[in-house]
């Protein structure tokens, strides 16, 4: 286990690249997996979720060839069964995009995956499958699933929509080569929409066309497509960036991120709405964000869309001055850990007047803050939260199993030191 210790920074300063987006990288290796020819996917992110992605696509057949930052990515007309148990460990996005392409697979796919995702929901995604016409076996809090391969009939399903947008991302992936045409209803409203149009975007630029309705509750994906192969470059990732953003905000700082396109659909990028409604200035250009000045104003977040941002902008939150309200936030309880209550209760170990309920949290500042041991809970956005919280605080913090950050940012800690974060102890590049 690797603990970072964290002292109050007076600033940080100067310019870092932003990591890859995780977002993007397992989306565009499972449709070069699913397209017969060869693709390239430059500048991927190496963490471990995206690893578990990358692996899973070999076990279902393709050929990857790592050279240095791009990967040629070899699909196939037809998906192999994988020989062996396939590992998700902690990817919600591995599990849920591989078990429907699983099924079209010629035999039998059993998932494994790590204990902190066996308690995240799977089950809608797997009933809509049923419906679908795949067999599946998986009793919840399992550590396994098992999908039976031969194809997916196709036809009409139903499911929530605020669940999980990674179900239907899932569904998309595999549904345009069943055997009908499918169509895809949701019961709720589509909660984090920017990632599903995320999926669509890959999906035309690999030749697969889906119509999604204008409200995002219907879907239509026509059946006996074909994957193209098609070339990448994975753009910078706003989830991950919002936590040095934060950071600087938190502690006054100028800092420049490049490797940051203003016009992605990654909704994330709406950290920089709430910056200035902090009071910062956020000057954008091509391809980098730059932020400067004083937080203020409290902030006022509707997390429906936008989850991943919760911790990042609940500690900026703890410095602005006024009563800061972030909502919407039920599902943050079935991510890594229940983010909402390990948010909840490791910024209050530091200081923070906060309070919270079944899905918001509500913080009065400017709180003081001061040091504490934080237990992230393996959860690598309550450690990155934390850390940025730290910087302002009196006296040290000590972050217990820092690691978790390679689950989308391992650079994390080697970043935030470059900027000149007061870091000592751990390790910051894995």
């Amino acid at each position: 286990m690797t603990e970072v210790i964290i002292r109050r920074t007076e600033a940080l300063s100067g310019e870092i690249v932003a990591p890859p987006s995780k977002a993007y990288t397992h989306r565009m290796l499972i449709a070069a997996l699913l397209s017969n020819g060869v693709s390239r996917i430059e500048n991927y992110l190496v963490s471990d979720d995206t690893l578990a992605t990358l692996h899973a696509v070999e076990a279902f057949g393709a050929e990857v060839k790592r050279n240095k930052n791009i990967l040629e990515v070899r699909g196939v007309e037809q998906l192999k069964t994988p020989e062996r148990l396939v590992d998700c460990r902690e990817s919600g996005a591995t599990l849920r995009f591989m078990i429907p392409v699983a099924a079209l697979a010629p035999g039998d796919t059993t998932f494994i995956m790590g204990h902190s995702l066996s308690k995240r929901p799977l089950t809608p995604l797997l009933q809509s499958l049923r419906q679908l016409g795949v067999k599946t076996q998986y009793q919840t809090g399992e550590l396994y699933v098992k999908i039976q391969g031969g194809g997916i009939n196709g036809g009409e399903t139903t499911l929530r929509g605020d669940i999980s947008s990674q179900f239907i991302s899932g569904l998309l992936f595999a549904c345009p080569m069943a055997r009908r045409d499918t169509e895809i209803i949701l019961t709720t409203p589509m909660e984090s929409k920017s990632y599903v149009q995320m999926t669509e975007g890959i999906l035309n630029r690999h030749g697969v066309k889906v119509f999604i309705s204008e409200d995002f509750r219907r879907m239509e994906v026509p059946c006996s497509q074909n994957y193209s192969p098609c070339n990448h470059v994975v753009p910078g990732d706003f989830s991950s960036a919002a936590y040095l953003l934060a950071a600087a905000a938190i502690t006054s700082s100028k800092i420049k991120i490049k490797n940051l396109d203003c016009n992605t659909r990654q909704g994330d990028k709406a950290i920089l709405d709430t910056l200035k409604q902090a009071g910062l200035e956020v000057k954008t250009g091509e391809g980098f964000v730059e932020v400067e000045g004083t937080l203020s104003n409290p902030i006022n977040l509707d997390a429906k869309d936008v989850p991943d941002l919760v911790p990042a902008c609940a500690a900026i939150a703890c410095y602005t001055e006024g009563v800061s309200k972030i909502y919407n936030a039920k599902r943050l309880r079935y991510k890594e850990s229940d983010r909402l209550a390990a948010i909840y209760t490791e910024l209050r170990k530091m200081g923070a007047d906060i309070t919270i309920d079944e899905d918001s949290l509500t913080i009065r500042g400017p709180c003081e803050m001061h040091g504490a041991i934080i237990d992230p809970h393996s959860d690598h956005r309550i450690a990155m939260a934390c850390a940025a919280a730290a910087l302002s605080a009196k006296g040290e913090t000590k972050i217990l199993n820092a690691e978790c950050v390679g689950k989308s940012y391992p650079m994390f800690f080697r970043d935030l030191k470059l900027l000149g974060a007061n870091i000592v102890d751990g390790k910051f590049d894995r």
